[in-house]
């Protein structure tokens, strides 16, 4: 059978338009398409190949654990999840762990957690969820509706009830919103598909403070912003707030399939036997790999690296900037970076990204005006000079059609 990128259009469901090519290799943080061309990859899957293409400690694990136990269900238990589960809780504030295959379904998880919480401990009325505008939290419907995005949301019928929405940063509009009938608020510490929006750390520890108040829990959606992203292990230790539950997904497998919920013993006693479940939620293959990806990135040095190489980023992203001024401004923290077009660019963002993908760049965007950067955390620094340098090539292709078109 030959596969092409013509292929997918008359096989699959058309909710996806993927680039022309083709990818059939990776290797760190070069991708190979199926002609034999060569790119670097500064999307890492959407922020989940945290180490990487092939990382070889992964791979090795992989081998070693395909050879052992794949899948069990939650009729029973296994080694890697119990492992990777007491890893996490040693790392974080969490004193208890729910596994599934997905931010989306964690985060669905957390959700429901919260109602039931509020149910057990307060009252029935005590239902409402408090989101955020141009926040993420996931495809499911629960989840979508949540999110802060009517265009992702809209068009399926009735929407799950009581959640509202609220802007970003805003403290006293979310102080007006809150009250003691809403039982979780949920919020990214740093918005990634709403355009990698940076909290005000003074409107992050006002939202706590008024969630305690008002006896509501406090959900991190950490699935873009964790697992060392931000040059910390979770960006919440970065804000001197906790919550009362995290959810973690995307970069936690390092390129498999896995999520988890993090939360307290005493609010995860509402979730007793037969209240919530995955079939493939904790399998041992992807815990396993988890665990090692865990291991590797929970090291000063790695987190501390991250750093180093977003300052790195933004010194060419400024210099590039400054030659071609298409950008408003350099957001983000970490390996999570934002290239916010200006206002003679709105609206252009996908154009750029196309145009690095034809230099050899592999990127990503955050809605139409921004530009997204979510490669690997240990990305070579020379490989982070080689793509800015691609991606000032697509800048420039640009630039130059519009100047050409202005002519003509």
């Amino acid at each position: 059978m030959q596969v092409t990128r013509e292929l997918f259009d008359e096989v699959m469901v058309p909710n996806y338009n993927p680039a022309s090519m083709v990818p059939v290799k990776g290797e760190g943080s070069r991708v190979w398409d199926q002609e034999g061309k060569e790119y670097i990859d500064f999307a890492g899957g959407i922020a989940v190949n945290v180490l990487g293409h092939c990382h070889p400690e992964l791979v090795k694990v992989l081998k070693e654990q395909g050879e052992q136990l794949w899948h069990l269900s939650n009729v029973y238990t296994n080694e890697p999840a119990i492992r990777l589960a007491k890893k996490l809780n040693d790392a974080t504030f969490s004193e208890r762990v729910y596994f599934a295959n997905s931010g989306a379904e964690v985060n669905e998880a957390a959700l429901k957690l919260a109602r039931r919480y509020a149910l057990e401990h307060f009252s029935p009325s005590k239902d409402k969820i408090i989101a955020f505008t141009q926040g993420f939290h996931g495809r499911t419907f629960f989840t979508v509706t949540v999110g802060g995005q009517a265009a992702y949301s809209d068009g399926f019928g009735p929407k799950p009830g009581a959640v509202e929405h609220c802007a970003y940063n805003d403290l006293a509009a979310f102080a007006e919103l809150i009250n003691d009938d809403t039982c979780a608020v949920m919020m990214e510490p740093l918005q990634g598909e709403g355009g990698i929006i940076t909290p005000d750390p003074d409107f992050v520890k006002g939202v706590k403070a008024l969630c305690e108040k008002h006896n509501a829990l406090l959900i991190f959606d950490e699935v873009q912003s964790g697992v060392g992203r931000t040059g910390h292990l979770y960006a919440y230790m970065g804000l001197d707030v906790i919550p009362d539950i995290l959810t973690t997904a995307k970069s936690l497998g390092g390129g498999i399939p896995i999520g988890a919920m993090l939360t307290t013993a005493k609010i995860a006693a509402s979730l007793k036997p037969g209240t919530h479940g995955s079939t493939y939620g904790g399998n041992p293959l992807a815990c396993a790999i988890a665990e090692k990806t865990l291991d590797i990135i929970n090291d000063q040095a790695i987190l501390d690296g991250v750093k180093s190489k977003e300052a790195l980023f933004r010194e060419h992203l400024e210099r590039i900037n400054a030659k071609y001024h298409i950008f408003s401004e350099i957001r983000g923290k970490g390996m999570l970076l934002g290239c916010a077009m200006n206002e003679k660019y709105q609206g252009r963002a996908r154009d750029f990204m196309m145009a690095a993908t034809e230099q050899g760049l592999m990127c990503l965007v955050a809605g139409m005006n921004v530009v997204r950067f979510a490669p690997s955390l240990v990305i070579p620094d020379a490989d982070i000079v080689e793509g800015l340098k691609r991606f000032e090539a697509g800048i420039a292709h640009v630039v130059a059609n519009d100047k050409l078109a202005e002519t003509v």
